[in-house]
């Protein structure tokens, strides 16, 4: 592509969408006309505003597609959007990636947007050229198109094209951040009202009946009893709950209760309705009693300590990310599921803490030891849980231990790991773990014992060229704590994904085998040890 100078990206679907935009500025006219008639007939209109909203929707998102236009030419970039047009030279862009969104459940497609670093570090995203398929040969034109004009005006920072996920270092972190605040606000309200909650459950439990000494002003505290008649019962489907009828709709025309209760009174019944603080709290029956639920304090500091336990998750991602924003954008974090673990193990001790002492735990001494011995717990936790998540560079310690490991070429060791290429030694990605000693490096589907169905690895074709940390493009079946080998097959790139340690031990295994040496001690079986 030496010899391009301009390229222009649109939409594929500009007709469907020029189509849907007419079709929703038609939809939102008609249905604001007869939301007015009707609104003049005094007929229900409540539910045009949102038909005309929907309507309305549909076309700016319509036209929104329809409109919008990237192209490149010698003089950089140039952004064209419903509201807004945008030029950014060559000279003012660092680097150009591949965004990876909508990429969570992993049997989904990937969408792949380009996005612009400029040199000032803010990044833009770019509405094209954008693909739903991991092989889409207009978008890899149209982005290779980008590139090759950034090469020839502008000053690239280096030749690799990053690929930032969710799972990179480059991807932002406000849904996670705002996820975090919301999770703790709603914790911190959760303890706001325990103690309101506290109150409450202890005024109930210490209300008595009424006499008549007691003023009327002050009978909403004491406990009322009136007669009542059930006319008809409703039980609720699924999750809802039931009714309660009553005869000429006194003391109250209709009751919510449970399922259970609605089933166990009949018609006709002649029941006792107790009243605290104006509410029914109880029905009195010859065959069910029914008590309305009282919301216990503890109850709420378990649902506020659930809310702070689930508020880590997302903190542990905001963590990692702040812990590690040094990295290059499409390196791979490290997982957050040692954090979640470590929630985890809080849980089983702060939970019942919170429920058996909602108020406070320090207002008994068992509370106290409680407090002390959770706490050292979750500390214990959370420290081995930051270890667990640091950034172990290629060649660090677990490349020396597995260097110094003794050799025992006699015994089968399988080992996770993965081509990432289709080869013929790994067609069709079927390879799952590689075994070592007993024989020559194979790739199996298996974990093992035995090599059936082993592909040998062609040790003597294979050129070690970098051993380096997980990207965004080596694909989400790479585990984040995994390293990657990029190896030279006969002039291909392959690509070996492992353990740290484990990639180290292969290595070692295909640089002896590809030795003349370790080439006919594979051929004839295991060396003699001396």
């Amino acid at each position: 592509m030496t010899d391009v100078r301009e390229v222009t990206c649109r939409s594929p679907y500009r007709r469907t969408q020029w189509i849907f935009a007419a079709l929703g500025a038609a939809g939102t006219a008609v249905t604001a006309a007869t939301a007015v008639y009707a609104a003049d007939r005094g007929g229900l209109w409540g539910v045009w505003p949102g038909i005309g909203l929907l309507s309305a929707l549909v076309a700016i998102a319509s036209l929104r597609g329809a409109v919008a236009r990237v192209s490149a030419d010698a003089y950089g970039l140039h952004v064209r959007t419903l509201l807004r047009r945008r030029s950014m030279p060559w000279s003012g862009i660092a680097d150009l990636q591949i965004r990876m969104k909508n990429e969570w459940n992993h049997k989904a497609p990937d969408t792949r947007c380009v996005a612009v670093v400029l040199d000032d570090g803010r990044r833009r995203l770019l509405p094209l050229p954008r693909s739903w398929s991991p092989e889409d040969p207009g978008f890899d034109a149209a982005l290779e198109t980008f590139r090759t004009l950034h090469r020839r005006h502008g000053t690239p920072r280096s030749d690799h094209l990053p690929v930032v996920s969710h799972r990179s270092a480059g991807y932002g972190r406000l849904g996670s951040l705002a996820l975090c605040v919301l999770l703790l606000s709603g914790a911190g309200l959760a303890v706001w009202s325990v103690s309101g909650t506290a109150a409450e459950e202890r005024a109930w439990k210490s209300a008595v009946p009424c006499t008549t000494r007691v003023p009327a002003a002050e009978r909403g505290e004491c406990l009322s009893t009136l007669p009542a008649e059930i006319e008809r019962t409703e039980a609720g489907r699924s999750r809802n709950p039931g009714r309660l009828y009553f005869a000429d709709g006194r003391p109250l025309e209709r009751l919510r209760v449970s399922q259970e209760a609605a089933r166990e009174f009949r018609p006709g019944d002649r029941v006792e309705l107790t009243l605290w603080r104006g509410e029914v709290m109880k029905v009195a029956g010859e065959r069910h009693v029914w008590r309305e639920h009282v919301v216990t304090p503890g109850s709420v500091a378990v649902l506020a300590a659930l809310c702070a336990l689930a508020a880590g998750w997302p903190g542990a991602r905001v963590l990692l990310w702040l812990r590690r924003r040094r990295l290059p954008d499409d390196e791979v974090l490290p997982s957050e599921l040692p954090f979640v673990g470590a929630l985890a193990g809080t849980a089983l001790w702060l939970l019942p803490l919170a429920y058996l002492h909602p108020t406070g735990p320090f207002d008994s001494a068992a509370g106290i030891v409680w407090t002390a011995a959770g706490s050292l717990v979750t500390l214990g936790l959370f420290a081995r849980a930051w270890r667990a998540t640091r950034v172990r560079a290629p060649g660090g310690a677990d490349a020396a231990a597995a260097a110094g490991e003794p050799a025992r070429r006699d015994a089968e060791v399988f080992l996770a790991a993965r081509f990432l290429e289709s080869t013929d030694y790994n067609p069709h990605h079927f390879g799952t773990h590689i075994v070592i000693g007993g024989g020559p490096p194979a790739v199996t589907p298996h974990s093992g014992p035995g090599r059936f169905a082993a592909k040998p690895i062609p040790a003597e074709r294979l050129t070690v060229k970098e051993v380096r940390r997980a990207r965004g493009g080596d694909g989400k079946a790479v585990p984040s704590g995994w390293h990657i080998a990029d190896l030279d097959d006969a002039g291909r790139p392959v690509r070996l994904a492992a353990a740290p340690g484990d990639l180290a031990r292969i290595l070692r295994e295909l640089g002896h085998v590809g030795t003349p040496a370790g080439a006919d001690e594979a051929a004839g079986g295991a060396p003699t040890a001396r």
